[in-house]
Formats: structure tokens, C-alpha cells, sequence
């Protein structure tokens, strides 16, 4: 049945089969610049070196290291981040890195959101120099698994209400709370823990910090959270902070409130858009090739007239999302990219991701729950990026905030 399955760059019969498939319909990559496209087919052979290995690791709920380190030795990580010392990738570079790398496995999608989305954005725009020397490449090399910790058993959606605290104590910072649903966080490596301080006596008390904190750290505690349906080729961690002490110098000197915090996801939601469109796209290929290889009743599915008009719903999507991720890439190398912007991408492309995936699934019948087949496998992973990085509701309460001017929050 893997047949039936269309990768990147793979020759069948003579013919590309992204370009045998008409993936992008619009030729909304046909134009891109040398640059972008080398990056993005260093993310293509990545993808086609490790595709097998991820399959069963997601299928026995493996977190395979040295394959998220592979990521960072083709310098894949860095998102779009810029600072001296890393290589910088234009928002099209990045956003097609995330389209490719979760196109092959959304595990591996979300590695690439958090090594470099979320741990090494918050290093690279809040950290001090000192914090920077010493932990940035690393963590862009993937050489150290790097968490970010911001949501609760608790708080989610409304992380702002984080309980987790910081207190001073003497030269140290004393940490104490929960956080919930962090990948990397039980990975052995260095996590960023948001938390409300908690020092009468200081200007800061009440304000939220960021703090960095070595997994082996006593009083941290990352426990792996198991029976996951979705994303299973990445662990999660509850991490419990039972009066971890880190030195004053850990706090993260640009980290001096929510806002911060938010600055980060801001620039993360793009990149759920681009996965999300990596999702879909493997759908789409998956039920183009099977309806044209699978015969039923004497023909090809793809000469029943419900399989075509099924297959045109699903590329029209696919279409709007490429338009979408495009165009975003294009305001935020202008300068001109709206927090909420990155929002109504996201928005848009994780809903119609879900409904690709349901199109594809019905189309391959009962193969279609076969993880050999891939799309019950981006299905099932769909579903994850479809609630992080803000949930449905909540972009749609920004969204609704800035075209009205009125907060449904409060």
C-alpha cells in the first residue's frame, strides 16, 4: 500500500510526482528565489532520509533524538530567527521549511516549532549576551533540547493567569508551580519557565519572567505524558518545579512581562499556518495517487465523477492555504505583519487542513486508517496544531478584537 503514497521529489515513471500531481495548482512556488529553494530541498531530503524511521517511531510513541538532531545539523531550526551566528532564513525559507518538515511527519513539524519556534526565539530576542554565548548555538544545532514552558495543568488558553511563581531568595531565584504539554520538556536539556514573581519588596512583583533552567536542576521534575493520539513522535512533559533555585543571572533580562511571552507566539503562529499546510498537502497527494492507482468496478477511482469533484473541494483548500501562507511570508519580510494577521492564517489553514484530512480518509476507504497510508497518521496530528499555539476560539477572539475594537476576553 505505500505506493500509493507521494513524496517529495520521488521519480514514477519518469515523472516528478509533486509535479505529476499539480500540487500547486497556482504555481504559488514556481517563482521563489535559489536561496529559499535550496533550503527548502535540504528540508525535502531530510524528510525523504528519515520518513521510514518516523513512521514507526510515531506508531510506538518514540521520541527518536538523534533524528532532532539531524534537523539541526542541516541548520533546519532556525525559523526565521536572526542573530549574529545563526543563519538567516527569510520568512519564506522558514515557512517552507515547516510546510516540508511536517509534510513527511508532524512530530518532527513540531520539533521544529519548538527547538526553534519557541526555545530559541525567547533565547535569541529576550536573553542577555551571556545567556546567548553559551546556549544559542547549541540549541540551534539541537546539540541541547531546549523546552518552552508557559502552559498549566490549569491555564491554558488563558496562560496570562499562569501560577507558577518566582521568588528571590538571597543570590537565587526559587521556583515553584507546574507547567503542562511541553515538548522537550523531559528531554534532558535546558527549558524556559515563565512565572509570576513573587517579591513584595521589588518593582517586579506580580510581573511575569522568563527563567532559564537545566532539566537537571534539582527540584525539576519532567514526567512524559503517555496515551498521546496525536504528535506521538515527540514527547510531551508535565514538569513539576518543586523549589528549583536557579542562579539571578538566569532570569532572561528582555522578559518582563506576558508581553513578551506573547511577542514570541506571535511569531510562532505563522509557522502553524505553514505546517498546517504541509498537513493538508500530504492529504492531497495521498488521495490523488491512490484514486488514480486504485481500480474499483472495472476503473480507476479517479474517473467517478464524486472522486473528481472530491478531489477539486480539496485542492480549491489546498489552494487558499498556499495563497495564505505566500502572502503572509511576503508582509512579514515587508515589515508589515500584523500579530493578528498571523491569526486569521492560522486560523484558516488549521481548519481547512481538517477538513483535507477528512476529504482524504473518506476517498481511501477503508486503507485510509492504515498508518502505512499516512493520512490517519497527519489526521490524527492536525488535530494538535489545530489547539496549539492558540485554539480556534481563541485566534478567533483576536481576530474579532481588532475588526471591532471590542474585547470579548473580559
Amino acid at each position: 500500500m505505500t505506493d500509493f503514497i507521494a513524496r517529495p521529489g520521488q521519480i514514477v515513471d519518469g515523472y516528478d510526482v509533486t509535479q505529476r500531481l499539480g500540487t500547486d495548482y497556482y504555481a504559488v512556488f514556481a517563482d521563489i528565489p535559489d536561496e529559499d529553494r535550496a533550503v527548502w530541498e535540504r528540508a525535502q531530503a531530510f524528510v525523504d532520509e528519515v520518513g521510514d524511521r518516523m513512521q514507526g517511531a510515531w506508531d510506538r510513541a518514540e521520541y527518536p533524538l538523534d533524528i532532532a538532531r539531524r534537523l539541526g545539523e542541516l541548520d533546519l531550526l532556525n525559523d526565521g530567527v536572526e542573530h549574529p551566528g545563526l543563519t538567516r532564513f527569510s520568512p519564506l525559507a522558514a515557512g517552507l521549511v515547516n510546510m516540508e518538515v511536517s509534510r513527511g511527519d508532524g512530530s518532527l513539524g513540531t520539533v521544529v516549532a519548538v527547538q526553534g519556534g519557541l526555545a530559541l526565539r525567547t533565547l535569541a530576542l529576550l536573553g542577555s549576551p551571556e545567556q546567548q554565548e553559551t546556549w544559542l548555538l547549541p540549541i540551534a544545532r539541537c546539540e541541547v533540547p531546549a523546552a518552552f514552558a508557559l502552559t498549566e495543568p490549569d491555564h491554558g488558553s488563558d496562560s496570562v493567569s499562569l501560577e507558577t511563581v518566582a521568588r528571590r531568595d538571597g543570590d537565587e531565584w526559587v521556583l515553584d508551580g507546574a507547567k503542562k504539554w511541553i515538548g522537550n520538556g523531559a528531554s534532558g536539556g535546558v527549558t524556559f519557565v515563565w512565572a509570576r514573581v513573587d517579591d513584595e519588596g521589588s518593582d517586579s512583583h506580580g510581573s511575569v519572567r522568563c527563567f532559564l533552567v537545566e532539566q537537571s536542576t534539582p527540584g525539576y521534575t519532567g514526567t512524559v505524558i503517555e496515551g498521546k493520539a496525536s504528535l506521538r513522535g515527540i514527547h510531551q512533559a508535565h514538569i513539576a518545579l518543586d523549589g528549583v533555585r536557579v542562579p539571578l543571572d538566569a532570569v532572561l533580562p528582555g522578559a518582563k512581562s506576558f508581553k513578551d511571552a506573547s511577542t514570541v507566539l506571535y511569531s510562532t503562529r505563522s509557522g502553524v499556518a505553514w505546517s498546517a499546510l504541509g498537513h493538508a498537502t500530504a492529504c492531497y497527494e495521498a488521495a490523488l495517487s491512490y484514486s488514480q492507482q486504485r481500480v474499483q468496478f472495472g476503473k480507476p477511482l479517479a474517473k467517478f465523477q464524486m472522486v473528481q469533484e472530491r478531489l477539486a473541494q480539496m485542492l480549491e483548500e489546498l489552494t487558499a492555504m498556499q495563497l495564505y501562507c505566500r502572502h503572509l511570508a511576503d508582509l512579514e519580510l515587508s515589515g508589515g505583519l500584523r500579530p493578528t494577521q498571523a491569526s486569521l492564517a492560522k486560523y484558516h489553514n488549521t481548519r481547512a487542513a481538517r477538513r483535507i484530512a477528512a476529504y482524504a480518509r473518506d476517498l481511501l476507504g477503508g486503507n485510509g486508517i492504515l498508518l502505512e497510508n499516512g493520512v490517519m497518521q497527519h489526521m490524527a496530528d492536525i488535530e494538535a496544531i489545530h489547539t496549539y499555539e492558540g485554539t480556534e476560539s481563541i485566534q478567533a477572539l483576536l481576530i474579532g478584537r481588532d475588526i471591532t475594537g471590542m474585547s470579548a476576553f473580559a
